[in-house]
């Protein structure tokens, strides 16, 4: 257990310029006392490891010193060859780099290990585009990623729903989000989110950006995709629903209008009645029409009447 602590702890020094006891006494679960003592033993087996006192001190190693033990059990090795995603990768322009990553590591393991590697990515494959749908064409996703890195301006010509536009845009990170991959960029000191693939054309420039500190792409994320998630389900529908419609419900909704739904005990007529979140006039017909017969829409009023008109136009269409 101590050995394996303290080699995530020269990992942790390896990979970070200074590292403070607290944090890695955090990332391996242990007391600041217990870093000291680790901290003795790497110095006593001849590890370079430095203190600096004060409020930003922390620990350091001699600049340029590195170790060959990498320390990668047979299970986490397995995992980093199930987390290189061909397809991602050869959108991105990295799939030969990827490649040769993979080759030079299973040449550095255990002669025991390579064999579960072989096994491990004939077994195992991610298909990233949804059912049905083409895999995105994004021409432009290389350079996009170059200007990420080198945080560098680029000038776009975007196809949006409102039409097309021309912005200058300082980009942030790039998320694949269900096989659609996603732009983060600062547009007049507003962090706004573009799909890669309605990128009708890109000039990557030479001057550069700084990139905002406080930036965190992770979070950013979550929090744009509650808010699409409040727009894109405004409005709150009181329905009936049989209990087929109820299995239904679990097919054609989102996980979103799922949790916020609230359902009812079945009443003297066989039917619920439950509140769930749909999207503004013809789309949230259009969503709730996929219940057939087996749901009623009973509020808002304009939504019932909304429904009304369709149906009755349907039944025209095919009396």
């Amino acid at each position: 257990m101590r050995a394996s602590r303290i080699l995530k702890m020269l990992m942790m020094l390896q990979t970070h310029e200074k590292v403070t006891a607290a944090e890695l006494a955090d990332a391996c679960e242990t007391s600041i006392r217990t870093v000291y003592r680790d901290i003795e033993a790497l110095s006593a087996i001849g590890v370079p490891v430095y203190s600096e006192q004060g409020v930003q001190g922390g620990y350091r190693l001699l600049q340029g010193y590195r170790t060959r033990l990498n320390g990668l059990s047979a299970k986490e090795a397995e995992t980093l060859f199930l987390a290189g995603l061909s397809g991602p990768a050869q959108k991105m322009g990295i799939d030969t780099l990827l490649a040769d990553a993979q080759l030079k590591l299973k040449a550095a393991l255990p002669e025991n290990i390579r064999p579960e590697i072989d096994r491990l990515q004939s077994r195992f494959l991610l298909d990233a585009p949804n059912w049905f749908f083409d895999d995105e064409q994004v021409t432009f996703l290389p350079t996009l990623m170059t200007a990420v890195l080198e945080q560098r301006l680029i000038t776009m010509r975007y196809q949006s729903w409102k039409g097309e536009i021309q912005r200058q845009i300082q980009p942030l990170g790039i998320v694949l989000k269900g096989g659609q991959w996603y732009l983060q960029a600062m547009v007049d000191n507003d962090i706004r989110t573009y799909r890669i693939s309605r990128i009708e054309s890109l000039a990557l420039l030479d001057e550069t950006f700084e990139r905002p500190k406080d930036f965190n792409l992770a979070a950013f994320w979550q929090d744009s995709l509650r808010r699409m998630e409040t727009i894109q389900f405004p409005i709150i529908a009181e329905v009936r629903l049989t209990p087929l419609g109820l299995k239904i419900m679990k097919y054609v909704c989102s996980s979103y209008v799922l949790k916020q739904a609230t359902i009812e005990p079945m009443d003297d007529s066989g039917w619920h009645r439950v509140k769930l979140p749909v999207s503004e006039s013809v789309h949230g017909c259009a969503e709730l029409l996929r219940f057939g017969a087996e749901l009623e829409v009973i509020a808002p009023p304009e939504l019932r009447l909304a429904m009304e008109e369709l149906v009755s136009s349907l039944a025209m269409l095919y009396h």
